[in-house]
């Protein structure tokens, strides 16, 4: 019932450009509502993106729903996160697509608009319970006034630090401050450490970190209409910012190719990471016994009282417009998102659970209790979720990560880069 397919993350995204239309669901939409008739035997295709760890959690999963749903069969498989989308990529273009996909908030609006999935608004408040999510958390999953996904969870942007290598660097927590004063903090960290370690990486290597300095300055990162709220000069600004960290104050290049499929931080080669709070789970899982704990603190500011952080869908479940059991499918996504069993079972391994049914059978542990505490905490910073993500916004969020990793090698300049990304960002938004 449950195969796996083991892939190193590291092959580039896939372009987006040659999305097929793939026409509508071959289930059609029922007339009073949708619902699932229990007696009849299918077989669903499940895809999501992981690892070991998410990978038993769905199995257990799974198992849960066929006590329940003892006829429905899934098919599971799943792929690191690149590998996930460029196989996407290649069923979108043969029609091909999973029944149930796990999601990534960047590609809905390109697979949306292109007919790949199914308008879930027919199922919604009968196969689909709509009463434990709140209505913020729905309309992520709508575009142009249609709901394709459901977000099983949310997150928000934050940093994690590893409290044991601040210890043995003799080194406080980051106390907070600009973006300077944590470049200031991370060359503090690694001159500590006497060459043990490092502070952090390359923070301007992250798409999401330039977004969150636009937000501090009231602009998206894209608007709805694909409108970028940045110039070349600001985005030569941004990677330059950079400069102090990849001079040495971070870690090099490549240390970090050496670690593949880890990362600095999951290898304690860094004492912080800037990412989304649902990480933590994983990057305990990789550090191994002896790391029993990390920090969670709030990202440096740009400027004091800005809404520059945000809840985002850590991930949705979607249906494939052409899947021949809709009913079914929407069944196992309403399981996935709403049920006990769900929240019981993956905790805040996909983020804080975004059903209030999943949250309340959670029993959160030390982690994931710091996640909830922490969103928590970063209420005053919070505001209205951006745009749902332009079509192609995957590909220049690869494309943006790919010329940090030339920056941090020295194999091009800033300039360069930038005119680099000017470039595809021209393609990407006229195609």
């Amino acid at each position: 019932m449950f195969s796996k397919k083991r892939l190193a993350a590291a092959a580039a995204v896939a372009t987006s450009a040659a999305l097929v239309l793939a026409g509508c669901a071959g289930g059609g939409t029922p007339e009073g509502g949708a619902t699932y008739d229990p007696d009849e035997k299918v077989t669903l295709d499940l895809a999501f993106w992981g690892n070991d760890v998410r990978a038993d959690l769905y199995n257990q999963a799974i198992d849960a729903f066929n006590e329940e749903y003892p006829n429905i069969t899934v098919n599971a498989t799943f792929l690191g996160f690149p590998e996930f989308w460029e196989k996407r990529q290649t069923e979108a273009a043969g029609g091909g697509l999973p029944d149930v996909m796990q999601f990534d908030y960047s590609y809905l609006r390109q697979y949306s608009e292109n007919g790949l999935l199914l308008d879930l608004e027919p199922y919604l408040g009968s196969v689909i319970e709509t009463d434990p999510l709140p209505e913020n958390i729905l309309s992520i999953g709508v575009v142009d006034d249609t709901t394709y996904g459901i977000a099983t969870s949310t997150n928000a942007w934050g940093l994690f630090t590893n409290p044991a290598l601040l210890e043995t660097a003799g080194v406080e927590e980051f106390a907070g401050g600009d973006w300077a004063d944590y470049s200031d903090w991370v060359s503090e960290v690694t001159d500590a450490s006497g060459g043990a370690f490092w502070g952090g990486s390359d923070f301007s290597g992250r798409i999401q970190n330039l977004e969150l300095q636009l937000r501090s300055e009231g602009k998206n990162l894209f608007d709805e209409d694909g409108t970028p709220g940045f110039d070349e000069e600001r985005l030569k600004e941004f990677w330059e910012s950079g400069a102090d960290i990849r001079d040495g104050a971070g870690v090099p290049q490549q240390v970090v190719e050496e670690l593949t499929p880890l990362g600095a931080f999951d290898s304690a080669r860094t004492a912080s990471e800037l990412t989304w709070d649902n990480f933590g789970a994983g990057y305990l899982a990789n550090l191994g016994e002896s790391y029993t704990e990390l920090g969670l603190v709030a990202p440096p500011v740009t400027e004091e009282g800005a809404k520059d952080l945000y809840l985002k869908p850590s991930m949705l479940h979607t249906i494939s417009a052409k899947t021949e059991h809709p009913e079914a499918a929407a069944t196992l996504v309403n399981f996935l998102v709403n049920s006990p069993e769900s929240g019981e079972i993956f905790g805040t391994n996909r983020g804080l659970p975004a059903s209030e049914t999943a949250l309340e059978a959670a029993e959160l542990d030390p982690l994931s209790q710091q996640v909830k505490e922490y969103e928590e905490s970063i209420a005053d910073r919070l505001g209205d979720a951006p745009p749902v993500p332009i079509v192609g916004y995957g590909t220049l969020e690869e494309k943006f990560r790919v010329l940090g990793t030339e920056l941090n090698f020295g194999t091009t300049t800033v300039d360069d880069a930038v005119e680099q990304f000017f470039a595809e960002m021209d393609v990407v938004l006229n195609q």
